[in-house]
């Protein structure tokens, strides 16, 4: 790495030993310019970085602005292999077979195959059920009964339960949203700014119904 100048540039020079070519480029930012480099292709990308104090280099694999998998290695050509598999189009479960080092998880293979927005429904409805909060878990519960809202991607921010017409980046922000206020009490704002006050989950819900727009799921989900 020494002799090399930099993580590109020692990156580089192993991926040149096979073919076809790939092209390494530096990070964005200039503060990592020598211990940070990327690869991309398409609607894919792979970064890898390294660490502070100790050789290891980690590695962190992207489609779409989504994080698919992630892991760590000591060694720099094990990390150019799995960088070259995952930007020729490499499936996140044969990626992770292939290199044991990577780590992938239940949302990176929903989105692979298409199905993220019922995966983030089936996590977030698990959380709540896992959590103390009644009125949140009634919250999740009421908003997942409904075709309109079951279509959108779900989301939490802090204490607001939002929604987006897509699952993948960048998300919406001109949908209504909810929060628990405490004893069975809810507030919905709109993206204008608008707050309205519930009783019930159910009452939330129907407030949210009543200020999604149109447009907000497409006619073949309803």
């Amino acid at each position: 790495m020494a002799e090399a100048g930099s993580l590109r540039s020692a990156l580089q020079a192993v991926v040149d030993r096979e073919k076809p070519a790939l092209v390494v480029e530096l990070t964005s930012s200039p503060g990592w310019r020598y211990v940070a480099a990327e690869v991309r292709a398409d609607d894919r990308s792979a970064g890898v970085l390294m660490a502070d104090g100790e050789r290891c280099f980690l590695v962190d694999c992207w489609a779409r602005d989504v994080h698919m998998a992630s892991g760590s290695t000591q060694d720099l050509a094990e990390a150019a292999g799995a960088l070259r598999a995952w930007i020729q189009g490499a499936g996140v479960r044969g990626l992770v077979a292939r290199w044991g080092f990577l780590r992938t998880w239940e949302l990176a293979e929903a989105h692979e195959r298409g199905e993220a927005v019922p995966a983030r429904w089936r996590m977030m409805r698990r959380s709540a059920a896992r959590g103390q909060d009644a009125d949140w878990r009634d919250l999740v519960e009421a908003a997942f009964a409904q075709p309109r809202l079951r279509a959108l991607s779900p989301g939490r921010s802090l204490f607001w339960l939002t929604f987006s017409r897509r699952a993948e980046p960048p998300v919406c922000h001109d949908l209504p949203r909810a929060r628990p206020l405490g004893r069975g009490r809810f507030e919905v704002r709109s993206a204008d700014g608008r707050v309205q006050e519930a009783d019930g989950a159910a009452g939330a819900v129907a407030v949210i119904l009543r200020g999604l727009p149109d447009d907000a799921v497409p006619p073949r989900h309803l």
